[in-house]
């Protein structure tokens, strides 16, 4: 493991407590985050591609009972250990496995799709394409992808020094993940912008796809 992957898991080990004690029930106070996931859900559904989809750096899980709710068979994978030790303890009803997004460990168009909340703000610029490469490995031909991301420049930040601990995050525009979509294989269905607000530095995004087949 490089020593930017390291650094990465070795944060979010730390992390996990902390995101476990403040993002629980976050979805229930986010309606524009349940409105794009209940669009994914609704879309892979009706692809009658079956239910099972990736959770793809899911942290804490804590995407996991929402997707299940809406009828999907939700697979989370992080990086960090300590994120998949948390993860199922607090979802002992679901799968969550240890994983790097550039390596993921799902068989060739084995999902109906994937989820990406806010876990490819972590991707350098050279470890993009082989990342995006994955994703579009392991959908099905009309299997979707949905991500939400913090909306920026593209320039490297280090983060999480509030926290005691540093990584390297990237804030891509819109306009460069939906390029890496486009690159990868998939269609854009969805995209939208959302204002800063409770205290965030910039915008949110979020962008729905469609795997071409």
């Amino acid at each position: 493991m490089d020593a930017k992957t390291d650094e990465l898991r070795a944060a979010h080990d730390v992390l996990a407590e902390l995101y476990a004690d403040n993002l629980t029930g976050e979805l229930d106070r986010m309606p524009v985050e349940r409105a794009v996931l209940g669009l994914f859900c609704e879309l892979t559904l009706a692809a009658d591609l079956g239910p099972d989809v990736g959770d793809v750096g899911c942290g804490t899980g804590r995407l996991a009972p929402y997707l299940s709710a809406q009828g999907l068979s939700p697979h989370g994978v992080d990086l960090s250990p300590e994120m998949v030790r948390v993860a199922r303890r607090d979802h002992p009803g679901f799968p969550f496995s240890v994983a790097d997004l550039r390596d993921l460990p799902f068989a060739d168009a084995s999902l109906a799709g994937v989820v990406c909340w806010y876990s490819l703000i972590f991707l350098a610029p050279e470890d993009r394409a082989p990342a995006f490469g994955e994703l579009s490995r392991v959908v099905k031909p009309g299997g979707h992808l949905v991500t939400a991301f913090k909306d920026g420049d593209g320039t490297l930040r280090r983060a999480g020094r509030t926290a005691g601990v540093e990584f390297d995050a990237y804030w891509l525009p819109a306009d460069e993940m939906a390029h890496h979509l486009t690159t990868a294989g998939f269609t854009t269905l969805f995209r939208a912008t959302r204002p800063a607000e409770h205290g965030e530095s910039t915008p949110q995004s979020y962008l729905l796809a469609r795997r071409a087949g």
